[in-house]
């Protein structure tokens, strides 16, 4: 019985720092701003997506990858909702993707703040700064996104018509969505925040909330005709938006958790610390 006692302490150990960080008014402040700005931020992703995309791939190609990976992450009627508003036409200007990139990296600005808190760094980025790192993060995110949505729709083609059936392409998009979800991850712990936190802690946050948020998105199909009818029911024509900034407030809730997780017992040391009085 004293080994089950000490797996269990050990397990509580660890949880409840993370509980007692989620019952900050502060962190809840926080998750909210970024899932208020993935909820702006989501559709100019897409429209650049699709855009960008289409240099590399077809429309056909384009389009079913992003259908299908919206009805992976939202079932039922929201990715079908998503999927059919898609522009018809992708952007060919760059101006106006510029912008769509710019109003859609909101994200980051509180998750820095958030991150910077985290890790004891009293000194944030100004806003351009943090509009530079962030524009370079979301274009390494989007590019892995990119990637990912390529290869889910990947026909390999030969002289003899060889092609890889569909349910190959689920199972790559399915085995590839934790590695690619915890690389992403990985760049936004390691770069966001105003400092260098220590390598070995980022890596293991990245999978550990990798692995989180692919259990999420389980629970969610799960749940997701009684959460649908509740927001249906309480929401009326704002349902998808609703269930688009729930959605995206938990999984910055775990995202912010892990942040919380790798920092514990570190703090990284201010280049410009606040004066005492």
């Amino acid at each position: 019985m004293q080994p089950r006692r000490g797996f269990l302490r050990s397990i509580l150990d660890a949880i409840l720092p993370t509980l007692r960080y989620w019952s900050q008014t502060e962190v809840h402040a926080l998750a909210f701003s970024v899932a208020a700005n993935v909820l702006l931020g989501f559709f100019p992703f897409l429209i650049v997506s699709l855009s960008l995309s289409q240099v590399f791939f077809s429309r056909q190609t384009t389009v079913a990858a992003i259908d299908f990976a919206l009805r992976d992450y939202f079932p039922d009627a929201l990715g079908e909702f998503l999927s059919k508003n898609l522009p018809q036409r992708p952007l060919t200007d760059w101006v106006a993707l510029l912008l769509l990139l710019f109003s859609s990296n909101g994200i980051f600005e509180p998750l820095e703040v958030a991150f910077n808190k985290i890790w004891g760094i009293h000194k944030n980025r100004s806003y351009l700064h943090n509009q530079v790192v962030s524009l370079a993060l979301i274009f390494c995110c989007g590019s892995l996104a990119l990637l990912s949505l390529g290869i889910t729709e990947l026909r390999v083609g030969s002289a003899g018509g060889l092609r890889i059936e569909l349910w190959t392409s689920i199972l790559f998009f399915k085995l590839a969505a934790v590695p690619l979800t915890s690389l992403i991850l990985f760049l936004i712990y390691r770069y966001l925040p105003n400092g260098r936190p220590p390598l070995h802690r980022v890596i293991g946050a990245a999978i550990g909330v990798g692995l989180l948020l692919e259990a999420l998105k389980y629970l969610n199909i799960f749940i997701w005709p009684w959460m649908d009818a509740r927001i249906q029911k309480e929401y009326g024509v704002f349902r998808y938006s609703a269930t688009i900034l729930f959605l995206s407030f938990f999984a910055s809730m775990l995202v912010l958790a892990g942040a919380e997780w790798a920092a514990r017992g570190h703090r990284l040391k201010d280049a410009n610390p606040p004066t005492k009085d």
